[in-house]
């Protein structure tokens, strides 16, 4: 819908898809890759008309992937009789409502739409809180700097389901809706385990970021389940339970209960409303145990970061979070002294996004009102610059959106400080005798209302004011995808 309003042919968009399925199936082939299946198109569910219409489509699928489907497949997908599978779903702030949104969804996914997998997005909230889509992972650990994580109720409704069963075990058909509200699921190995998932989470309580849930009731009742065939002969079976009290906030998560006797075949529950239980004959469940976390604590109101690191475990420094560009450690063969070692940004190109990014690369680090100060290099001639910044307040796909202070550089030898990253806002802007290939060093100060840059230690311009916003990240980044070193970043707080 986005793409149509924007004016783009979305059927030549739709075509595409096709053909590239075609060409990198064929790829795969040619290579020996034949056991590697592609899932298409993660998007909604038009390619199944497609697949049906051209059987060379068809064969090259094996999974249609849907993202967000509100637990709803379309006749055409069933009709392919091909595997459907919710390829990105969840979402959603990571509170009981959330765990109530993931314990709903894990299990009508497959009542209402017939879809054997679910894959959150995302797993773990390891990003500034800030951010678009804080919290929304299943737990969270957003502070590397005090190791403070948090183990979120969300994963203890996984549990009830990835505890007892594992990939090869199927669903039976004999699943659906419970008489009052909620549903059930039924899995098996065939080989003579049985794990039952049920859930009763009321509408209010299991609110997923989208789609918005059609109206649906919940209350108390007692259900009854028969068992046939070679699960008939069970005399027992293993018990968890959860509860999501949203009255006393006193929650119950993934505990042992005792276990369910079963008469000819036939056990009764008494389910509440906001609960799930697992039912199994699996006996290895358990509910792990993990250390206390560190507590939790603020980003340091002064750090610094030299970027000497000569064999990094990873590319990235630590605490910057890239919103568009990649910034990356390097090693300055050029340089023996004091910028041996740096940080990059190494995309000389704008990629094909998925969002609208911006057109200038950034990096950010912290949450204070900061000082920052770093020594920047522009290694493009003419048309190349860099800059500094805080109080930066948008990332993600509402980057290109961002306003704070930009102090920037250019290798023409002119600077600009602007209010937004686009630098259409401008507070102040000169000559600075900058050019490329020379190291220079950025101090940014802002306190209150005022800002004020100093180039290489000496005053450059001062005083702009500042209204908003109050706070933000500290930034780097480079004017556009352009080859830009960084060294000596260091951040200080009011």
């Amino acid at each position: 819908a986005a793409l149509q309003e924007s004016g783009v042919d979305c059927t030549f968009l739709h075509f595409r898809c096709i053909i590239i399925v075609y060409v990198l199936r064929d790829v795969l082939d040619c290579v020996g890759y034949t056991n590697v299946s592609i899932i298409a198109a993660d998007g909604d569910w038009s390619i199944a008309a497609a697949m049906l219409e051209n059987p060379c489509l068809n064969d090259a699928v094996e999974v249609i992937g849907v993202h967000y489907p509100g637990t709803q497949t379309v006749k055409e997908a069933l009709l392919t009789e091909k595997k459907l599978w919710s390829s990105e779903d969840y979402s959603t702030f990571n509170d009981d409502i959330g765990a109530g949104c993931w314990a709903c969804i894990l299990n009508q996914n497959y009542v209402n739409g017939r879809m054997t997998s679910t894959i959150s997005w995302n797993l773990i909230a390891s990003y500034y809180d800030n951010l678009p889509f804080g919290r929304d992972g299943l737990m969270t650990a957003e502070e590397p700097w005090s190791g403070h994580y948090v183990v979120e109720s969300p994963i203890w409704m996984t549990a009830h389901t990835t505890q007892f069963t594992q990939p090869g075990w199927f669903y039976l058909q004999t699943v659906g809706n419970l008489t009052h509200g909620g549903s059930y699921v039924a899995l098996t190995d065939s080989k003579g385990n049985l794990t039952i998932i049920i859930e009763t989470m009321t509408h209010n309580h299991s609110q997923c970021i989208r789609p918005p849930l059609p109206h649906f009731d919940v209350s108390p009742q007692n259900a009854t389940f028969q068992l046939i065939g070679y699960f008939a002969h069970l005399t027992d079976l293993q018990v968890w339970y959860s509860k999501l009290d949203f009255e006393t906030k006193k929650d119950t998560l993934f505990q042992r209960s005792s276990p369910v006797n079963v008469y000819n075949g036939s056990f009764t529950l008494k389910l509440d409303v906001d609960e799930v239980y697992t039912i199994t004959t699996v006996k290895t469940g358990q509910r792990g145990s993990y250390p206390e976390p560190p507590k939790s604590r603020r980003f340091p109101k002064n750090y610094s970061d030299d970027f000497t690191v000569d064999n990094p475990p990873f590319s990235e420094a630590p605490y910057f979070a890239d919103q568009t560009g990649v910034f990356e450690y390097f090693r300055n063969s050029t340089d023996n002294g004091p910028h041996a070692f740096t940080l990059r940004q190494v995309v000389p190109e704008r990629p094909v996004t998925w969002v609208r990014d911006a057109d200038q690369t950034i990096s950010i680090i912290g949450d204070y009102n900061l000082n920052v100060s770093c020594d920047v290099l522009i290694e493009t001639p003419i048309t190349g610059g860099v800059f500094v910044a805080a109080r930066v307040d948008q990332g993600g796909g509402s980057v290109r959106e961002a306003k704070g202070v930009f102090y920037w550089i250019y290798a023409n030898g002119t600077y600009k400080v602007t209010n937004d990253i686009g630098g259409q806002r401008v507070l102040a802007e000169g000559l600075s005798g900058t050019r490329e290939g020379v190291w220079y060093t950025l101090t940014l100060s802002v306190k209150g209302y005022l800002a004020t840059g100093m180039l290489n230690g000496y005053p450059l311009w001062k005083n702009a004011v500042v209204l908003e916003p109050k706070n933000g990240w500290a930034a780097l980044g480079t004017l556009s995808f352009e080859y830009a070193q960084f060294d000596h970043f260091e951040v200080n707080a009011e």
